[in-house]
């Protein structure tokens, strides 16, 4: 069998929820498992926080059915609300939560009865300039939904632009528009992401919605002191397949865009974009192999990589290779650094994952972190 798996820690996970209720303790947490919980599994994800997290959030209401015919029985907030009229029906018979950020939803909303009330989080566009309404719009809105029999549960929701930067003056800016809103209407809000989680306690309200960190990875430009708590969920693990002995100057891979800068001893692993690893990996993308750190040399390819091994002297067939996550030994490659030699975020390759690759859950809680 191929040795390349994708093994899901979910006592991190539960570690990683824990982490951000402790940092927002007047605060309920919403788990958000959106995009099959950013490639972890969204239903086996969903049972180990559920009876912890008092509610899930999804994008969409495909990805709520989901979660419902495998049994997940608390409330799930659609956070981009509903896409077409008809699927109010399915809000109303699976008892989902749903967000408005629209004229339409709020008109077909108004226009429906459903058989109990629907709990409604109200988009404002604080300034990230996506989704929601404007503050006086939403002002004007929130008085009309105060009123309908069709709502239950009115809070505000925004999102933060820059939440995970350094320089804190846009944050700033969106939380005086939302909090003189909030406090013009009286009304309970649901704005932090998990940077605001972590870092931004002014952000913290009736409800948070922690996503990415619940999965181990550091959403801030600099790491605090409650960030680098997050324990990997994702350990993507392959093993050596194949030893090349190189000269100096001989290449490796497609266009041979690595060259042995002397004699080099390459590993091949399997793993290759085609399972969903990025083919954007440069030269010097950190791996471990048997626990030590090592580098990709070469072009990923499709079902390969090539590991320049030259100094991990115990390499052998069958040796261990974490592409990111923990390895045997406890030492930890943060997929957050593997994906700035990607230029590109932890998101895209934690969603970025294919399905040949095999889901291996372990319940076991996790051990303190070593990271690189």
């Amino acid at each position: 069998m191929r040795p390349l798996v994708a093994e899901i820690d979910l006592g991190a996970l539960r570690h990683n929820y824990r982490l951000a209720c402790e940092c927002a303790p007047h605060s309920q947490s919403v788990a958000v498992i959106k995009a099959d919980a950013y490639g972890h599994g969204a239903i086996e994800c969903a049972r180990a926080l559920e009876g912890l997290a008092p509610a899930f959030a999804v994008a969409s209401t495909e990805e709520a059915l989901v979660l419902r015919h495998a049994g997940i029985q608390s409330p799930i907030v659609l956070l981009e609300g509903i896409f077409e009229v008809s699927e109010l029906a399915l809000v109303d018979e699976h008892r989902l939560w749903m967000a408005v950020h629209t004229d339409w939803q709020l008109d077909a909303l108004l226009a429906f009865k459903p058989r109990q009330p629907i709990p409604v989080w109200l988009k404002v566009d604080s300034g990230m300039h996506r989704l929601g309404f404007s503050p006086p719009r939403a002002e004007q809105i929130w008085q009309t939904l105060s009123q309908a029999p069709q709502v239950t549960a009115l809070h505000l929701m925004s999102h933060f632009a820059t939440a995970d930067a350094e320089d804190t003056d846009y944050l700033q800016y969106q939380m005086t528009m939302l909090q003189a809103l909030a406090e013009c209407l009286d009304a309970p809000m649901c704005l932090a992401n998990s940077p605001a989680t972590l870092a931004h306690p002014v952000a913290h309200g009736h409800w948070n919605r922690p996503g990415v960190m619940l999965y181990g990875s550091d959403p801030l430009e600099v790491a605090n002191a409650t960030s680098r708590q997050l324990a990997p969920v994702m350990t993507l693990r392959s093993e050596v397949i194949a030893i090349r002995e190189l000269e100096a100057g001989e290449p490796v891979g497609y266009g041979g865009r690595w060259r042995a800068p002397g004699r080099a001893k390459v590993a091949v692993v399997a793993a290759g974009y085609g399972d969903g690893y990025d083919r954007h990996a440069i030269d010097g993308t950190p791996v471990l192999v048997n626990g030590q750190p090592a580098r990709i040399a070469g072009k990923v390819s499709m079902d390969m990589l090539t590991v320049d091994v030259t100094h991990v002297p115990d390499t052998r067939i069958g040796s261990e290779v974490v592409l990111w996550g923990r390895a045997a030994n406890g030492a930890v490659l943060p997929v957050d650094h593997v994906a700035r030699y990607c230029d590109t975020i932890s998101y895209t390759l934690l969603t970025g994952v294919l399905p040949r690759v095999p889901r291996r859950y372990h319940p076991c809680p996790p051990s303190s972190p070593t990271a690189m």
